[in-house]
């Protein structure tokens, strides 16, 4: 099962130190911090009880750098159901204790020692059965799933009241820990009351036997191009039935990657709650059986579960292909083949991290690869351990595009960053420009998504007022992908319908003379007065934004990091006290 990140909970810039060390062990992970007393935090919150509590309601482990004591009485009204726990834990400021307090479920103690080791300390575990028997019955190992957990507390209740237990199949954790076997060397205690069954079968346990399903299950999917996904659901559910295989121990799905995006491959993934990868044709193994050697399933799951791993099943209906190998030790199906590539383009805003959403925030700390103009890749802020960036020059948007949907095709999590947002001149288009004209096959499969952010023209309207309050037009200056002519066609029907416009890429180096001759065609329909904004490096040091009237408007005025909004007939300028303007556009047109 994959773990989810934890919330590293902090109040104060003392324990960031601390949140970042701790931060950098778990991939995905965010770090919250309380609003006016941290900064460089991913997340800021302003009620401390409330944020721990909706954490612990949405099951996201909690790692919170303060006293142990505000955790629990936060927490406390919450606690009914301790299957329902996700781990809770307190951390010291200065990282000299490690603390589980919730979660014993679901794996706090083996956090607890995670977290512990990364800082250099023993962490304070109390629980009994994990201090004597050196295992934790109630959280296996990962790659393991204890089917009864609700009979767990009694069954190690009786053990630690000396009862014996039997141990059925092979798991080391449990074989060389300090359960009270007969001996070392045996595994079977003869007087022994209680079982530990380890096995990939579909059981009915009971309250004296705990039943642990090693994930060893590789399960192979072929042919589901024009399967429903319910229905490939159903197939999976029945084929395990059919073979006796608890659903738990499959370890993960495996398909051929020209299946990658298959909607029938995402539903029994989720479904089942485990990975799904792929493979490249030249992956797999070579199969002798005259039986299976034109059985792609079969080379499939084999390939998955790797050296040693036998094949239990194989369909082959007319629909569905699908193959099921079972390997000697849990598989980590994370590190075999690859996973559907993912490609976000993003936008950050116009400026750095405030003005960026949570959303583009977690999508940059999960991407494995950055992608982008280098000046935006600054503004997007530092990589966690393990991320690669890609820097290019501004003016190379296609082929950063074409090589941002390579990533994502050879399975990476790809981020593409805009300033802004992204489907606004920017990198969305881009990226939907290269799938449409190149159509390669292997994109087909990626998983796209187009993450917005706050525009150049939002921030200069909201730094001034409400320029933008009624209907407006965008335009673009810049004539290097569109004719001139053109621009000059939809400047003048927008001035005509009385559109405010906010116009971006104004002036450059080699463009100068495009913005006077807007203006020009603006003043044939539009009065002299017209309040004009511009806003320049909004969000970044030096910001400014400042009013002038269209008459007064000079080109000069502007430079390729302006955002220059053109108000209509009407935009009105409402004097402040101490010389400053607001600018707003009314909700009614009135002629």
């Amino acid at each position: 099962m994959n773990r989810v990140p934890p919330a590293i909970v902090i109040l104060g810039q003392n324990s960031l130190p601390i949140a970042k060390k701790i931060s950098a062990h778990f991939p995905g992970s965010q770090i919250y911090g309380l609003i006016d007393r941290t900064s460089n935090t991913d997340i800021n919150f302003s009620n401390f009880g409330e944020t721990l509590r909706e954490l612990f309601a949405t099951e996201t482990p909690i790692i919170a750098i303060c006293a142990a004591g505000i955790i629990i009485r936060t927490l406390a009204p919450l606690l009914s159901d301790k299957r329902a726990e996700p781990p809770v834990l307190a951390v010291a400021e200065d990282g000299s204790a490690v603390v589980p307090l919730l979660g014993g479920l679901h794996g706090v103690n083996d956090l607890a020692r995670e977290i512990a080791a990364a800082l250099g300390v023993k962490p304070a575990i109390t629980t009994t059965g994990d201090i004597r028997f050196r295992t934790a019955l109630l959280s296996p190992p990962q790659g393991y799933y204890l089917a009864n957990p609700e009979d767990a507390k009694t069954f190690i209740s009786n053990l630690l009241a000396g009862a014996k237990v039997r141990l059925e199949g092979a798991a080391s954790w449990l074989s060389e820990s300090n359960l009270p076997l007969a001996t070392p060397s045996k595994r079977i205690a003869p007087d022994a009351k209680l079982t530990i069954r380890v096995t990939e079968k579909a059981i009915a346990p009971t309250p004296d036997c705990l039943v642990y399903h090693p994930q060893i299950v590789a399960v192979a999917l072929t042919k589901l191009s024009n399967i429903e996904p319910e229905i490939a659901v159903s197939f999976v559910q029945q084929v395990l039935e059919n073979a006796g295989l608890a659903p738990a121990s499959v370890a993960g799905f495996f398909a051929l990657k020209d299946e990658m995006g298959n909607p029938a491959l995402e539903a029994v993934s989720q479904y089942f709650k485990v990975p799904l990868r792929f493979f490249n044709l030249s992956e797999l193994v070579e199969l002798d059986s005259i039986e299976f050697i034109e059985n792609k399933a079969a080379q499939i799951a084999l390939t998955a579960a790797g050296a040693n791993s036998h094949l239990i099943e194989s369909d082959r209906p007319n629909a569905v292909n699908c193959a099921i190998a079972l390997a000697p030790e849990p598989i980590n199906a994370s590190a075999i083949g690859i996973s559907r590539g993912k490609l976000a383009i993003v936008g950050t805003g116009p400026g750095g991290a405030p003005w960026m959403s949570p959303e583009v925030k977690e999508i940059l700390r999960e991407a494995t690869d950055w992608v982008g103009y280098k000046f935006y890749l600054d503004l997007a802020g530092t990589l966690r351990e393990g991320q690669q960036r890609h820097d290019s020059d501004n003016r190379e948007e296609i082929d950063r595009a074409r090589f941002a949907l390579d990533l994502a095709a050879s399975g990476k999590s790809v981020a593409v960053v805009s300033s802004g947002d992204p489907g606004i001149f920017a990198m969305a288009a881009a990226v939907f420009e290269a799938i449409d004209f190149d159509a390669k096959p292997e994109w087909q499969g990626i998983d796209i998504r187009v993450a917005p952010g706050i525009s150049a023209m939002q921030a200069a309207a909201a730094a001034i007022g409400a320029p933008l309050g009624h209907d407006f037009c965008v335009i673009s200056l810049s004539d290097i992908l569109k004719p001139w002519e053109v621009i000059e066609q939809r400047i003048s029907a927008a001035a005509i319908a009385d559109f405010a416009i906010a116009f971006y890429n104004p002036i450059s180096k080699q463009r100068i003379w495009q913005l006077s001759r807007a203006i020009e065609i603006l003043l044939q329909s539009r009065d002299a007065k017209t309040p004009v904004v511009l806003g320049r490096n909004l969000g970044r040091p030096g910001q400014s934004v400042r009013v002038c009237t269209l008459g007064e408007f000079q080109p000069e005025d502007a430079d390729m990091r302006t955002l220059v909004i053109v108000g209509s007939s009407q935009t009105r300028i409402i004097p402040r006290k101490y010389g400053e303007v607001w600018v707003y556009t009314p909700r009614r047109y009135e002629k």
